[in-house]
């Protein structure tokens, strides 16, 4: 296997790993804390989508240290690049709400924690090949 191959792999085993942590922190001693995120608009109990966040993220987490073959691979990724892209309002909201969680209790770090969220896009994209497995011709395309 090439050198690039496996660090993508180890990658997004460790992605995964990070999710199925995450998820758990979401169900149990971090519950609280991520409630706080829950954006004032959003028409759903901070609690119940706090646990349906952290169920995406152990579904993810599953699926990322477990699913190693193409196209499959990349649907994950891409799922979970969608994932991230779909909580960053609640990464704002606790900016411009200036609400203290996770030990983000100034402006500068709340802000200075928004620009990991695109990080942790393009790793999902990254580490799974995504966006090339799923933009190649089909075979009966060609």
């Amino acid at each position: 296997m090439p050198r690039s191959s496996t660090l993508r792999k180890i990658g997004q085993a460790w992605l995964g790993l990070t999710l199925l942590g995450t998820g758990t922190a979401h169900m149990t001693f971090q519950r609280e804390e991520f409630q706080a995120q829950v954006p004032p608009w959003v028409p759903v109990d901070p609690d119940v989508v706090v646990l349906a966040s952290g169920v995406a993220e152990l579904a993810l987490g599953a699926a990322l240290v477990s699913t190693w073959r193409q196209p499959r691979r990349a649907w994950v990724g891409a799922a979970t690049a969608a994932f991230f892209v779909a909580i960053f309002p609640g990464n704002i909201a606790q900016l411009t709400g200036r609400v203290d969680a996770f030990g983000l209790d100034s402006d500068l770090k709340r802000a200075l924690r928004l620009p990991f969220q695109p990080v942790l896009i393009a790793w999902a994209l990254a580490s799974t090949e995504a966006l090339v497995t799923l933009r190649a011709p089909k075979k009966d395309e060609e």
